[in-house]
């Protein structure tokens, strides 16, 4: 249920539905599990998991969604054995060289065979879709596996109009500033980690972990020309992150005492728990993105 990473984008037309029409939307793109000859599906699933009854959980017009994903483990170098092995007999019987169609149709062919026996994984990759606030945050810190979330969603709504988030003023120059000053702007506090990088070609990098960010070893870097590329905050007393110059928040941390706040809903009744974190979690969120967007100076307008 609690969003580990954040890949945040923003509607840039106005974009409204109900959980009716996105119930409706996303039955068409249902997960099922693969074939004998499929080698990946990707479909939507319960947003709530096992518990669960319904593809969207909505709270609020905040909507959860979750994509499920299983892929054939079928390892290239298996392929490759069995291919060498097979183009080498005929090679040998024909006496004479396949063409790379004839080396293409056997790889095919050998795929085909090999898949009813392969190992299968399974993934999730969950996404909240904030309509009030015209964003959607995607739990991943791949942008690749947040972009297929989004193709399936735009697929199965026939529209999506969204773009990576960007501010106003590139984030890297902000948190510079912030570390400069030796403080970011409320309700954030700064944490004991970074990253900085040179803006020359050559790339620098330096990182820092556990260690006090106000110190003089710290801040030399800053006095050469490096950016802070990543700087871990703490969110009030609720949320724990790192915050990227992609607009990124990585390694998201709730706090004990901000989680137990739904402790109290019946054990007895699991299912009454998640809609309670979720509606703990989604609220935060919401309050988080709202803060920090304030704190960065405001989105871009231009696309």
């Amino acid at each position: 249920m609690w969003f580990k990473n954040l890949t945040v984008y923003r509607f840039n037309k106005p974009f409204s539905t109900d959980i009716e029409a996105l119930e409706t939307a996303l039955e068409g793109f249902t997960f099922s599990p693969c074939s004998s000859q499929d080698i990946s599906k990707f479909g939507f699933s319960k947003a709530l998991g096992k518990l669960g009854h319904t593809l969207v959980h909505s709270t609020n017009n905040r909507h959860l969604i979750c994509a499920t994903k299983e892929e054939k483990l079928l390892p290239s170098q298996v392929i490759k054995e069995a291919l060498e092995e097979k183009v080498s007999l005929l090679e040998e019987e024909e006496n004479r060289k396949l063409t790379k169609k004839e080396k293409d149709a056997l790889k095919d062919e050998i795929t085909t065979t090999l898949l009813p026996r392969a190992f299968s994984r399974r993934s999730q990759i969950k996404a909240l879709l904030l309509l009030d606030e015209q964003l959607i945050l995607v739990d991943s810190s791949s942008a690749a596996k947040a972009e297929e979330l989004l193709a399936l969603l735009r697929k199965a709504l026939g529209s999506l109009p969204v773009v990576p988030m960007s501010t106003k003023t590139p984030i890297e120059v902000q948190m510079t500033e912030w570390l400069k000053q030796g403080n970011a702007p409320a309700p954030f506090t700064i944490q004991d980690e970074a990253e900085l990088k040179s803006a020359a070609d050559d790339g620098a990098t330096v990182r820092f972990k556990q260690q006090d960010l106000s110190e003089e070893e710290v801040l030399a870097h800053l006095e050469t020309g490096k950016q802070v590329h990543k700087l871990a905050l703490h969110f009030g007393q609720s949320i724990a992150f790192v915050l990227q110059s992609d607009a990124g928040l990585r390694r998201l941390k709730f706090s004990e005492e901000f989680r137990a706040a739904t402790d109290d809903v019946a054990g007895e009744d699991p299912l009454a728990k998640l809609d309670a974190d979720f509606e703990l979690m989604s609220s935060e969120l919401v309050a988080l993105m709202l803060a920090l967007v304030d704190a960065l100076g405001g989105v871009e307008d231009s696309l």
